[in-house]
């Protein structure tokens, strides 16, 4: 919970350390299961450059992976109250997928965030979003990419397409609609990833993606 006076501006130090003592401020941990993390893209303003021509922001993956770090607090707001939230991962599993939050919907219309995501295909390691007594438990924290589903276009009048590692030869294919084309792991990260899908590293696998 977030202390707030009446008008919804955060308390002073000194009273939100009291009201913190209060049984309904207490912290509580909660544990469960997820299907998908969801990444939150920051907000994501157009800039022009000299020569008047839109600049699409960038993010490095690591950064909206913050979320999961144990420390970084998330606001949630309802009718009624406004929470903290922070998240930390217990478990890492065989296949992780992320769902990087491009649109949000309101009662009137559907807006998408177009930053791009700055990501390595391989060698990402998700250490450091365990929580430290668990870590121990988890010999194998690296994940490569072996999916990625791309949005192109506005909300309503844009198309899907999805980049697919062959594990056989390490090699990267794109395909939309019937059609299927070679695609170099340098180009995939160029595009507005949508959902991902990783696949953890074991200690004697070796790495056939060559990026």
């Amino acid at each position: 919970r977030v202390p707030r006076d009446p008008r919804g501006a955060p308390q002073p130090a000194e009273e939100k350390a009291q009201l913190l003592q209060n049984s309904e401020y207490q912290e509580r941990m909660v544990e469960s299961t997820f299907l998908y993390l969801t990444l939150d893209l920051p907000t994501a303003p157009l800039y022009k450059d000299e020569k008047e021509q839109l600049i699409i922001p960038q993010v490095p993956l690591f950064s909206i992976l913050a979320k999961f770090n144990g420390s970084t607090e998330k606001e949630y707001k309802t009718y009624k109250e406004n929470f903290l939230k922070r998240f930390q991962l217990t478990r890492l599993p065989p296949y992780l997928i992320f769902c990087i939050k491009r649109f949000t919907k309101n009662n009137f219309f559907v807006e998408k965030n177009p930053t791009i995501v700055n990501f390595p295909i391989t060698n990402v390691d998700l250490r450091e979003y365990l929580s430290e007594e668990v870590q121990a438990a988890h010999s194998h924290t690296t994940y490569d990419l072996i999916a990625n589903i791309v949005h192109d276009g506005k909300p309503s009048e844009g198309s899907y397409r999805i980049h697919v590692l062959h594990h056989g030869t390490g090699k990267w294919y794109e395909l939309q609609d019937l059609q299927v084309t070679d695609i170099l792991p340098q180009m995939i990260t160029l595009s507005e990833a949508y959902i991902q899908i990783w696949k953890r590293r074991e200690e004697d696998e070796t790495n056939q993606q060559g990026a």
